[in-house]
């Protein structure tokens, strides 16, 4: 396995910790729950974007960029429904 795909593997565990200690914070009934689960989110999402930063300055993870038509799009579909 290259390194690529090691960090590529990595930012996915990252992103599906982060999705687990949401719901985890979300579900919470005591408030020491959630709260560690807040800390674990907070530390799983500082490490997600070191991953980020160091994959995107090797030129390994670059996202596409919205056209603008299509963003103004989706603003007035979700602007009519809610405005």
């Amino acid at each position: 396995m290259d390194d690529k795909n090691l960090m590529e593997n990595l930012l996915i565990l990252e992103k599906n910790g982060c999705d687990l200690y949401l719901h985890g914070t979300i579900e919470s009934c005591t408030g020491n729950v959630q709260q560690s689960f807040k800390n674990a989110l907070d530390n799983s999402l500082q490490m997600q974007e070191k991953i980020y930063s160091e994959m995107s300055s090797k030129g390994w993870y670059q996202p596409d960029t919205a056209e603008q038509k299509k963003l103004q799009q989706v603003k007035q579909k979700y602007c009519s429904c809610c405005c």
